[in-house]
């Protein structure tokens, strides 16, 4: 069938993002992007040490309880060396995390955000997976369309704080921010590791452990961030980037501002996503304004 009947039939049948993907397909196609995680990190690449377990009314009161970095040891020549993680390396310093003021992109910085893109989603299996998953559905009619709408949800600025275009999803959930005097955002381990092994972070505890034994593990995570604290900070462990990239697009295109349940090794993740809705791009679609596990 050529693609523009492809896409009649899936308009007709009501084939929409958010609308007619059912919670047993996003299970499936999130088994099937954990199956294709071939660049995550294994027992050998990463060793964590999450010491102290606190429970939910103990997160807000920033006492430091682990005496060890929560990062024992990566192996960054094996990990960092692979192009999805050197293109997150490359864009994970281009920001302010300060929410006011504005963020100014240079070229280059522009065209990393580009490469990031297309090396998770395009030059990966488990990319190509997640885009044949939603072309299938009638979401994307080619996979530039899907690449090019991902730049946008997930790059494109808007203002969280004095008029400014000081943010961005991918600035707040990879990265982090900083507003009204505290952590806000900050759900990528990578990001987490990188900090704390240049003194900038402390880690204190944490309120949630995943059930898995392997990675990927997910950890709510309470932490001070250079004078800044988080009082949960979860975030998937030990994930290549193109997964966290995948699963967290995956939830806010088919569930957008809705708890999004998948099935990841045979247990339960639940990923929270936020629309920001001040602002939108293209024809009224929304930027990402939050993502992130939810632990229970």
């Amino acid at each position: 069938m050529k693609l523009l009947a492809v896409l009649v039939l899936c308009l007709t049948l009501g084939f929409n993002a958010g609308g007619t993907v059912t919670d047993a397909e996003i299970k499936s196609i999130s088994e099937r992007l954990y199956s294709l995680d071939s660049n995550k990190a294994s027992a050998s690449d990463l060793v964590i040490d999450p010491q102290a377990l606190v429970a939910d009314s103990q997160t807000s009161s920033e006492t430091d309880r682990s005496s060890k970095p929560l990062f024992s040891y990566l192996n960054e020549n094996a990990l960092f060396s692979k192009p999805t993680y050197a293109a997150l390396l490359s864009v994970l310093d281009n920001y302010n995390r300060m929410t006011g003021q504005a963020e100014n992109f240079s070229s280059q910085q522009l065209a990393e955000q580009d490469k990031f893109v297309r090396e998770t989603m395009s030059n990966t299996q488990l990319g190509r997976e997640l885009f044949a998953f939603l072309y299938n559905k009638g979401i994307y009619k080619s996979e530039e369309d899907f690449i090019q709408d991902l730049k946008m949800m997930w790059f494109g600025l808007y203002s969280r704080n004095n008029n400014q275009l000081d943010s961005s999803g991918f600035e707040h959930i990879f990265a982090g921010e900083i507003k009204g005097g505290k952590v806000s955002g900050f759900h990528n381990w990578i990001r987490f590791y990188l900090l704390e092994k240049s003194g900038k972070l402390n880690y204190y505890s944490h309120s949630f452990n995943g059930p898995w034994t392997t990675f990927p593990d997910v950890l709510g995570m309470q932490f001070m961030w250079d004078g800044y604290y988080k009082q949960v900070g979860s975030a998937v462990i030990g994930c290549s980037p193109e997964f966290d990239f995948a699963i967290y697009s995956l939830c806010y295109i088919t569930r957008p501002g809705k708890q999004c349940h998948l099935s990841v090794g045979g247990k339960t993740l639940i990923i929270q996503t936020y629309t920001w809705d001040n602002s939108s791009y293209g024809d009224g679609k929304k930027f990402i304004g939050s993502a992130y596990p939810a632990s229970p």
